[in-house]
């Protein structure tokens, strides 16, 4: 059964090539969506003569990968991010289903090895993280939300032996970057979706944020990784509330 493997990108020189590389056996095809990129991006993926590269504004996570699964003609698609490498028992479960005449699920659900600081982290959240990433086509689609976007299917969910390595973040500079980047989307969202906010929640919601992930879900058996990971999460929660603030100051 013919498997379409789809990117979106952004930037993805850093991780894209090892991650292309690990499908590319099982691949027939594969199809990255690129939101203008500035780096080697599509230089890397050039050099892989299954892909398919197609530049298309971006207007929304949940839109672009919804986008990218209509020009994929496989049977099976694996979704993944430029920074996401699945391992070899992964690779081989797939090549399992896709060999199969009669697969027990439509959807699969694998295992994310989350790496940031090049620790993998196992607690506060990160550690027990399963995404639905291999699927049938026309058995789920995306959310059309900016971001944070959800899988929706309507199948009974399988799960795959193996992980995918997820490389978060290149550095400190970087995570901030994208934290800059999400809490503007997922504002924009909140306030699309009649979201407001209260001073209460501005000034309490980052504090309680911070004690869920690094006590109540045991980020700190991660150290300094799981410190920074659970002030780093408040940070977010602040800065999104902040920024929902001002959108409705200035409507």
């Amino acid at each position: 059964m013919k498997l379409s493997v789809c990117y979106i990108v952004l930037n993805g020189e850093r991780v894209i090539e090892k991650s292309i590389s690990s499908v590319y056996e099982i691949a027939d095809e594969i199809i990255v969506v690129d939101s203008f990129s500035t780096d080697k991006t599509e230089e890397i993926c050039m050099g892989f003569p299954k892909v398919k590269f197609i530049r298309k504004k971006f207007h929304g996570f949940g839109c672009q990968k919804n986008y990218t699964l209509s020009e994929a003609s496989g049977e099976w698609i694996l979704f993944l991010d430029s920074d996401e490498v699945p391992d070899k028992t992964a690779v081989d479960a797939i090549k399992e289903v896709l060999t199969s005449s009669n697969p027990s699920y439509n959807v699969y659900e694998i295992h994310f090895n989350n790496i940031l600081l090049k620790k993998t982290i196992q607690y506060g959240g990160w550690g027990n993280v399963w995404r639905e990433r291999f699927f049938r086509k026309g058995h789920g689609k995306y959310s059309d939300d900016l971001v944070h976007e959800c899988f929706i299917t309507q199948d009974k969910k399988g799960r795959l032996p193996g992980n995918i390595d997820h490389y978060t973040y290149k550095s400190i500079a970087h995570h901030i970057e994208k934290i800059n980047n999400y809490t503007q989307l997922m504002a924009e969202k909140k306030v699309l979706n009649g979201k407001s906010v209260s001073l209460f929640k501005i000034i309490f919601s980052p504090f309680y944020d911070f004690m869920k992930t690094y006590f109540f879900k045991l980020g700190f058996l991660d150290g300094v990784a799981g410190f920074y990971i659970s002030i780093t999460g408040a940070f977010y929660t602040f800065l999104k509330y902040i920024k929902i603030n001002e959108i409705h100051k200035f409507k």
